[in-house]
């Protein structure tokens, strides 16, 4: 199994009567495979919320996914199941899947009770998922209806951290109206994760399920983007890497001796990473004259759990830029959308940002330009919510627990792919 890294830049021509050019970097990261490979095991747990509030059909709903997901995995794999209201115990201890219907039956046995300690219930979680994490893909699924209010938020995102660092991946699933969209968001990114909507009940099967084919797409884990940019070359200063598709994310840089290392993590073989990364090329430093100048050397390190090996480099990528003498400019269409859907994210988050803030009419503002944006990049599912959201604003009506959920989760993806007619 290797890597599929391709680079675009935003328009390859530079204005050679300019001193310098400002370009997007659209970089597209996945796991490529073979006929003859194999993906390596899962190794999942489930951590589940069966606080008071998930009494009823909600929790039936929530056991009859986990039931039904069991069913959908490998005997190969290994389960571990965590259980939390105020406090939080082992349900299935990490086991492979020999015995399904013995893992169900203890799913189907969870009450509800209690109060909500998220933290608690990752803190279980990694100790189960690391007595299975050699050679497997490690994941955790972490699913609450509620507030952490018997627990510490601060401690949630440091077990999320914690995770990364034992390459582990932790999503998150919200139940219903009343979870934290802003702490089940942050675990989420801090893995390269996914955070999910549950709206309604009758949702959780088919969310468990999409959630379960992304995991068992990925082939590679760990992975970092390396870039190593000439000395005419520089990174914007102000957020100048994110990650635009599966999920919008604001990424961090560290720097390893003269490479910008980004961590990715889990890289699958039918979903694209999609990074964007804002450059300033300072050519005026490159002789006057036509022709092909070097922007930047990309390159991916990553694990390989099948083979057992860490620390793996693809074949380096260089991006070249081309100056030209009668600068006309000629934008990528594919790396345009991804800038629009970055300022989408941005532009929804600032809306968010100045609702908290009391600035009514300013999220409002915010809240158009962010479905503008939807329309141009041909989402029209997202822009709808948008703009509803923001008429709502305008009339005086409060957005509802169900409008903010809504409104992050169409900032940070893709509902409707633009047409190709």
């Amino acid at each position: 199994m290797s890597v599929n890294l391709n680079c675009s830049l935003s328009d390859r021509n530079l204005d050679i009567s300019q001193p310098s050019s400002q370009r997007q970097l659209a970089i597209r990261v996945s796991a490529s495979t073979n006929a003859d490979s194999s993906g390596a095991p899962l190794n999942l747990c489930l951590v589940l919320d069966h606080s008071g509030s998930m009494g009823g059909k909600p929790l039936d709903t929530v056991k009859k996914a986990a039931r039904e997901l069991v069913d959908q995995m490998y005997y190969t794999d290994r389960i571990s199941v965590v259980g939390f209201d105020h406090k939080a115990s082992v349900v299935v201890e990490s086991q492979t899947l020999d015995r399904p219907e013995s893992v169900k039956d203890k799913i189907q046995s969870l009450r509800a009770t209690g109060g909500t300690c998220i933290d608690d219930g990752i803190k279980l979680a990694l100790q189960e998922i690391s007595k299975g994490k050699e050679g497997a893909v490690s994941q955790g699924f972490v699913l609450t209806d509620g507030e952490n209010e018997h627990g510490d938020n601060a401690r949630c995102l440091q077990f999320a951290q914690l995770a990364v660092e034992y390459n582990m991946t932790l999503h998150t699933l919200g139940f219903g109206d009343h979870w934290n969209q802003d702490i089940l968001e942050k675990i989420a990114d801090a893995g390269g994760g996914t955070m999910t909507y549950i709206q309604s009940p009758e949702q959780a099967g088919e969310e468990f399920r999409n959630l379960l084919r992304r995991v068992q797409s990925v082939g590679l884990t760990n992975a970092y983007l390396l870039l190593e940019l000439p000395a005419n070359v520089r990174l914007a200063e102000l957020k100048p890497v994110a990650q635009v598709a599966p999920d919008a994310i604001e990424l961090t840089m560290q720097n390893e001796g003269n490479l910008i290392a980004i961590r990715l993590g889990d890289l699958m073989t039918d979903i694209d990473r999609v990074i964007i990364v804002n450059l300033y090329i300072n050519h005026a430093a490159v002789v006057n004259q036509s022709g092909s100048i070097p922007v930047v050397t990309a390159q991916v390190r990553f694990d390989n759990p099948v083979m057992a090996k860490s620390g793996i480099l693809s074949t380096p990528v260089v991006v070249e830029a081309n100056l030209v003498q009668n600068f006309q400019a000629q934008i990528d269409p594919q790396v345009q959308n991804h800038i629009l859907a970055l300022a989408k994210y941005r532009q929804t988050q600032l809306a968010e940002n100045k609702l908290k803030q009391g600035d009514r009419i300013g999220a409002a503002t915010m809240l158009q330009s962010a479905a503008k944006t939807a329309l141009q990049m041909g989402d029209e599912k997202a822009a709808t919510v948008l703009q509803t959201n923001a008429t709502r604003l305008q009339s005086g009506t409060e957005l509802s627990e169900a409008d903010r959920k809504q409104t992050r989760i169409v900032s940070k993806t893709v509902l409707q792919a633009p047409s190709n007619s």
